[in-house]
């Protein structure tokens, strides 16, 4: 709900607080006064663009402030609170927009600076506009589809839900099929590919460590004279025919402290030593001689381990890898070329599913279609009810639903048809309508929607009445009172017969002292109310005729039901 609305240097008014709350609100005034101000500066707080004339002749900046309610848990508190706005304990925030003559506008919110798109998709979530020029909720398909689903309840909420869902998932499996097959020819390339490289990595049958193996024995038959050479003549040093060898000095060693150690224990204890010296040059002798017996120059097999190693780096380079990570790259290969040789039931089970979810898909959208449907029939038939009391008796609305393929919000197009008069053609409701007939026509709908329980919500009824008077204007001032009961209104009217269903009555009236024109605003009440009823009667607010009529309407409106 709106709780105030001040302005200043807008336009012709130069300052004004209005005070607003439940039920009808109603804003009258002279023609020229400044009524359409109060709704521009509704306009600025709720994230319009300002117009060229908004900032009033002399000043600096125009602003316009309101407080608004945020209610627990709704979208505009969310939006809020992400926003970093402060939100009071009464739950209100307060909304400042200023539009310089000269510079850029500025948009806070609860003390926070936002955009002004912000703004706009706050006041989108608590306010509709329905001013001549801007019947957004019934010139759109969108909207017209969205009011349809309102209308229809909670219950075709939850099915409209699931369809969403249903819509989700065969947009997931659709997307994924076609991806697979938008794939198939590169995949069935790359597993060629694969094949290819197995045949060369299997008829390779590199093992791990080979490499180096190769490598070190390659070195032993490039050197294997000199290792020899160098093997027997360490062999004789040991262990040779020499009459002096290291085994023969070491073996003297030993004995000679052997036979101390009799004496002596430190000497005992360096023959023992001295005895694994000699054991130790013993083995190593044995074990050059094995090695000189297994030590053979043969050029056979240097150049078969040659071409080995040439075959290896031939791998190397083709897989640009080591050795021993071709090992590894076989494995990953024959993973995936077993995880591939499935492709065509990776297909098919994609296939499946897709079919499965356009299934389930089209039999949602027939659920949600027909729900629409029968809400399609109940709100044409409420709305004329409606129109037949807002002076177009002969207007049928026709709220229609046709079949086409399922799309984001259904299986189905919703247009709103309004045929004016018997015999004319059912036509598009926003080229149909006049700017007048269009806001009665969606006060019909509003009317309508709160009556099937749609949340309280803050409405704004801009020249509603246009083109009606006399009784017809007193049933859209019924209608308007009927939609104030469980919603805030405010409505611009120039008919004294809307003015008397209001719970508050604001004026704008204007002065001038032949070079500035000043507008003011102010809560009429009493006898004042009762003047300016009058005054929109007769343009006359001393006449007694019309004040008696005045007092007429405004009685009959407070026992109206």
């Amino acid at each position: 709900m709106l709780h105030e609305l001040s302005i200043s240097s807008l336009g012709v008014i130069a300052g004004a607080r209005v005070t607003l709350g439940e039920g009808l609100t109603v804003v009258t005034g002279e023609t020229g006064a400044g009524k359409t101000m109060i709704l521009t500066g509704l306009n600025l707080i709720l994230g319009g663009k300002p117009t060229p004339d908004a900032v009033r002749t002399g000043a600096a900046e125009a602003s316009a402030e309101a407080v608004l309610d945020l209610p627990e848990g709704s979208g505009a508190r969310a939006l809020a609170l992400e926003a970093g706005a402060t939100v009071d304990e009464d739950g209100t925030v307060t909304v400042v927009r200023t539009v310089g003559a000269a510079s850029r506008s500025r948009s806070i919110l609860g003390g926070r600076t936002v955009p002004q798109a912000l703004l706009a998709e706050l006041g989108a979530e608590l306010v509709t506009v329905h001013g001549q020029a801007d019947q957004v909720r019934l010139r759109t398909p969108a909207k017209q589809r969205e009011t349809l689903d309102s209308y229809a309840g909670s219950s075709h909420s939850r099915v409209l839900d699931e369809y969403r869902t249903a819509w989700a998932a065969w947009r997931d499996a659709f997307e994924r099929l076609a991806r697979l097959e938008d794939s198939e020819g590169a995949e069935r390339e790359r597993l060629g590919r694969l094949r290819e490289d197995l045949v060369a990595l299997e008829a390779g049958n590199v093992q791990r460590g080979e490499k180096a193996g190769l490598a070190a024995e390659a070195e032993v038959l490039s050197h294997a004279e000199s290792l020899r050479t160098d093997a027997a003549l360490a062999h004789d040093a040991l262990a040779g025919d020499a009459a002096v060898t290291a085994a023969s000095a070491l073996e003297a060693a030993r004995r000679a402290l052997a036979d101390g150690g009799g004496y002596d224990p430190v000497l005992g204890a360096m023959a023992v030593r001295v005895a694994d010296f000699a054991y130790g040059a013993a083995d190593v002798a044995q074990e050059l001689a094995s090695y000189l017996d297994g030590l053979d120059a043969d050029p056979t097999r240097l150049d078969a381990v040659h071409s080995r190693l040439s075959a290896l780096a031939g791998l190397e380079r083709r897989f640009a890898c080591g050795a021993d990570e071709l090992v590894a790259l076989r494995e990953r290969i024959e993973a995936d070329l077993a995880q591939g040789a499935d492709w065509d039931g990776v297909v098919g089970n994609a296939r499946a599913m897709e079919q499965a979810a356009r299934v389930a898909l089209v039999e949602s959208a027939a659920l949600l279609t027909a729900g629409r449907s029968e809400a399609a029939k109940r709100l044409s038939v409420s709305v004329g009810a409606e129109l037949a009391e807002l002076a177009m008796p002969d207007a049928t609305v026709e709220v229609r639903v046709t079949d086409k393929e399922p799309g984001p919000h259904g299986a189905d197009d919703v247009a709103w048809l309004l045929s004016a008069h018997p015999g004319a053609p059912a036509r598009p409701i926003a080229d149909a309508a006049s700017g007048g007939e269009l806001s009665r026509i969606m006060l019909a709908v509003e009317v309508t929607l709160a009556g099937a329980g749609e949340q309280s919500h803050t409405f704004v009824f801009d020249e509603v009445d246009a083109g009606v008077g006399g009784k017809a204007a007193q049933s859209v001032g019924q209608r308007l009172a009927a939609l104030a009961r469980n919603n805030q209104v405010i409505v611009v009217t120039h008919l004294a017969q809307v003015a008397a269903y209001a719970d508050r009555h604001v004026v704008v009236t204007k002065a001038s002292d032949g070079a500035v024109t000043v507008s003011h605003v102010i809560e009429v009440a009493g006898d004042d109310r009762v003047r300016e009823v009058a005054r929109l009667l007769s343009g006359e607010e001393e006449s007694v005729t019309a004040r008696a009529h005045a007092l007429e309407l405004i009685d009959a409106a407070r026992v109206a039901p």
